[in-house]
């Protein structure tokens, strides 16, 4: 999602030195983002690090791909399981198709994954640019999402993460549905993907993201509705649990990718708050959005077109859901 794109309006850009996490920030998210600060002290952004599935890790680790050109017109992305990634998870025919549910921890509870943006949105300017209500104003209906300067397209990056993240969480038996899986010529506009969600009754959504942000501007964030009253957008019964949500999602994916928060956005906690977003303004379950690196900075990019770290990043967002469908005493 590049803060520059039509319809896009982010909060002043605030930076803050990249170090530790300090015990402030401990206290901001409870035993969460601190791991950071272990993790970065004992391992470093390594290949190793967190725990799960050791053979899909296994997998991921043992190579890595670098992204093909932008996939032509009816072409399949590229970045997906189709190019044969290793720890990727087949696609399915339909975005709400899942596999039978397995026994495992998350067996009845429902997720939604919204893999940002389409590949065919490139395609589809006029239809994307349609306005549509998101309660508290008229925004476009998607955007196109950004690219890294050798051209792998975020909406290829978001696609990637959720057949990965799909394959984990179905492990952990829960039902996954995902919003698009490039079965249709563009969107959901957001005011779909939010309804999608809804429709499911989910117990947690999460939107997949990549910034477009300016270089030098590094690491992760996670995205949280603010208390939006307006029109058709009542967050106010999701503003808690969503929450709780996006400290377990930004404190697995520190601990499992090494990733730093953002230096750019949220003041080092890697947690911004928004009311400008209609898949959040619109939801009515817990939903949060994660941008899980910087595309338009080299060396974010070198980790987002890595099939490796990919995996990674997939199993800290999946790890992240489990902790907060597994309730408090969770440790993850």
């Amino acid at each position: 999602m590049s803060y520059t794109g039509p319809g896009f309006d982010p909060p002043p850009p605030r930076r803050s030195r990249r170090g530790p996490l300090t015990v402030a920030l401990a206290a901001l998210v409870p035993g969460a983002l601190l791991g950071w600060a272990v993790y970065a002290a004992v391992d470093g952004p390594g290949d190793g690090g967190g725990s799960g599935s050791a053979s899909a890790e296994a997998s991921a680790s043992a190579s890595s791909r670098a992204p093909a050109p932008p996939s032509s017109p009816g072409a399949p992305p590229s970045g997906g399981p189709a190019g044969g990634e290793p720890g990727a998870s087949p696609s399915a025919t339909s975005p709400s198709a899942s596999g039978p549910a397995a026994s495992g921890p998350l067996k009845g509870k429902v997720v939604v994954i919204d893999p940002g943006h389409n590949p065919g949105n490139v395609r589809h300017t006029a239809e994307i640019n349609r306005q549509v209500d998101i309660g508290t104003h008229r925004k476009e209906c998607d955007t196109t999402g950004t690219a890294t300067d050798d051209g792998y397209a975020e909406a290829e990056f978001t696609l990637d993460v959720a057949h990965r993240m799909r394959a984990l969480l179905e492990r952990q038996g829960a039902t996954v549905t995902l919003t698009q899986d490039a079965d249709r010529p563009f969107g959901p506009c957001v005011d779909e993907r939010a309804r999608i969600g809804n429709r499911a009754e989910a117990d947690a959504v999460v939107s997949i993201h990549a910034d477009g942000s300016g270089a030098g501007n590094r690491g992760f964030h996670v995205i949280l509705p603010g208390a939006v009253r307006s029109g058709a957008a009542d967050t106010r019964a999701i503003v808690g649990p969503s929450r709780a949500l996006g400290e377990r999602v930004a404190g697995n994916f520190v601990r499992v990718t090494g990733s730093a928060p953002s230096n750019y956005v949220g003041g080092g906690t890697g947690l911004v708050t928004r009311e400008d977003l209609g898949g959040l303004n619109l939801s009515t379950v817990p939903k949060v959005f994660i941008e899980c690196g910087n595309m338009r900075d080299s060396k974010d990019a070198a980790l987002l077109t890595s099939g490796a770290w990919r995996q990674k990043a997939a199993r800290g967002i999946s790890d992240g859901i489990v902790s907060f469908l597994r309730g408090p005493g969770s440790a993850r």
